[in-house]
């Protein structure tokens, strides 16, 4: 948050984890999210859930506990049918430009060369894991959860 700003709206408590972006990270959080919105009765697709993490030191651990709430979800009878994480590629913020690294893969943006990193790989592994289970029960056990 700039330091010049007599007044700002934060997105965290001090004891939080948080993302580049000084956003809280809470698995416990998004399990409540699920939960309320499966009240609806109604399929529910998550769309840009991920995290503004420039090294790649949260992702993963931010993947393993976001994914492991969808399993947990969708065992307790909420019908979740996709997960797309946010963001494949790191891209361009509107409000804070190129400096938020969001992406599975890391852009060089001044040789547009793409990297995976360390969480793209397990995000693969956890897919190629469950791209054939019998109801996309995902067992993410198997990932250390």
């Amino acid at each position: 948050m700039p330091k010049n700003l007599p007044i700002g709206i934060s997105f965290a408590r001090r004891s939080d984890t948080i993302s580049d972006l000084g956003w809280a990270i809470s698995a416990k959080g998004f399990r409540k999210l699920l939960k309320r919105v499966g009240t609806f009765g109604l399929p529910i697709y998550v769309t840009e859930n991920g995290i503004a993490d420039r090294d790649d030191k949260l992702r993963s651990n931010y993947l393993m506990s976001h994914l492991s709430e969808v399993a947990r979800a969708i065992g307790q009878g909420i019908d979740i049918r996709g997960y797309y994480h946010w963001s494949l590629l790191d891209n361009f913020e509107w409000i804070k430009g190129f400096w938020p690294r969001f992406g599975l893969y890391q852009v060089d943006y001044e040789t547009f060369e793409r990297k995976p990193t360390a969480s793209a790989l397990l995000y693969k592994k956890i897919i190629a894991a469950h791209a054939s289970s019998e109801g996309l029960k995902p067992d993410l056990a198997r990932f250390g959860r």
